[in-house]
């Protein structure tokens, strides 16, 4: 298995169910939603992106354009995270996730560029 397909299993699978939670605004998703301000609606949008992107990262094995795109978004929304999390003063721990899903997002968009 080449690195860019481990990185796509890295950041489809956890991408698939935190979007399907996000989007069934199962209650620790809810909380999590008030606890940076969003809404239930705001993060149902949230989780819908997450699983489209989490779709393109794996078709992006037939349409690599499809990755690179999937990887770009995903980051993007990742960063809103991150930006999230700092406006209401939450610590690196609650930071985490973003930050390491984030850096998995970033070293797959610059491998899938490079491969283009």
């Amino acid at each position: 298995m080449n690195t860019t397909a481990v990185l796509t299993a890295l950041l489809a699978v956890p991408f698939t169910a935190i979007g399907a939670a996000k989007l069934a605004a199962v209650p620790s998703m809810r909380a999590r939603a008030a606890h940076v301000g969003l809404g239930v609606d705001a993060y149902r949008a949230i989780g819908a992106l997450e699983l489209a992107g989490a779709a393109g990262l794996v078709a992006g094995a037939a349409v690599p354009l499809l990755r690179i795109l999937a990887a770009l978004g995903l980051l993007l929304l990742l960063v809103g995270a991150v930006v999230a999390h700092l406006r209401v003063k939450d610590g690196p721990k609650e930071m985490a996730p973003a930050l390491v899903l984030g850096a998995l997002a970033a070293a797959l968009l610059v491998l899938s560029v490079l491969n283009y």
